[in-house]
């Protein structure tokens, strides 16, 4: 049952991403504004992550999905429960004790409403933001210090609720989002990323990783759905191996700055690529 709150937001401002998610897109939308098509009516997003692409095209109608069991059950519980969720989160506290606590406790016994709200907490205050698991699933960020730092913005979940509304919301691999595209609609696709270098690597948002095979599953996709007559947009790594997957399409790059490195140096600018078949 979803719940509807009047709330006296201010109309017009730019919606948030509720969390931080390795490789999200808030701080490369600015570049992608030209790469965009013209009109989005209906947006497949397939590897969901953060939202940033979704929430600034903001789009009369969606499918979001993502292989997060976790994440996925969040964004549920924001677009049909805000009010319970807000409720629980005020429940929490910032210290290294309650939030390993927390951390240790298990999901499935647990409360879609309750699910979610430990899944904000632990984004918020885990080290560097990070979501990140082991081969068990398990959530393994050890705590990170913040003393000043807001769990939510209230505001701005409200609005964020209004928005998913408008949104299909599904957990599993990206094909099954895949397998409702129509002619005309835009698919934008943001994957784990191939790595730099073996020791570059990233992946762990789930348990199951996402390797060269799951890449080449990935680019049949896109051509697949270039086919089709959907429009799509591809974000990955600058490297050969990306480059010859998607060669003869439009190929652009873009600047990104590394978030999720461990040390403050490691964070430094890269080059991204943008496929696109339009």
């Amino acid at each position: 049952m979803i719940t509807i709150s009047v709330h006296s937001w201010s109309k017009g401002l730019p919606l948030k991403p509720v969390i931080k998610w390795a490789g999200g897109k808030s701080q490369l939308i600015a570049q992608f504004l030209p790469l965009f098509p013209s009109k989005v009516n209906f947006l497949v997003e397939p590897f969901f992550g953060g939202g940033a692409v979704f929430f600034h095209l903001n789009p009369q109608k969606a499918i979001i999905a993502d292989k997060n069991e976790e994440l996925m059950n969040f964004y549920r519980v924001v677009r049909d429960d805000p009010d319970q969720l807000i409720a629980d989160i005020k429940r929490h506290v910032n210290t290294k004790e309650y939030y390993y606590q927390v951390r240790s406790l298990d999901p499935s016994q647990m409360t879609d409403v309750e699910r979610a709200s430990r899944f904000l907490y632990l984004n918020k205050f885990a080290y560097n933001g990070l979501w990140r698991v082991n081969s068990r699933g398990q959530h393994n960020v050890p705590y990170g210090y913040y003393k000043n730092r807001r769990l939510v913005d209230e505001e701005n979940l409200y609005r964020i609720s209004a928005t998913l509304r408008k949104a299909r919301i599904l957990c599993g691999d990206f094909s099954l989002a895949l397998e409702e595209t129509e002619p005309g609609m835009f698919v934008y696709l943001d994957p784990p990323y191939h790595p730099l270098s073996e020791t570059a690597k990233f992946t762990s948002y789930t348990a199951a990783p996402f390797g060269a095979e799951e890449q080449l599953r990935l680019a049949q996709a896109f051509h697949n759905l270039d086919k089709q007559g959907c429009r799509v947009m591809l974000s990955n790594s600058d490297t050969p191996f990306t480059r010859e997957l998607y060669r003869g399409y439009d190929l652009v790059e873009v600047t990104a700055r590394r978030s999720i490195n461990c040390k403050a140096e490691g964070r430094g600018l890269i080059t991204e690529l943008v496929i696109r078949n339009y």
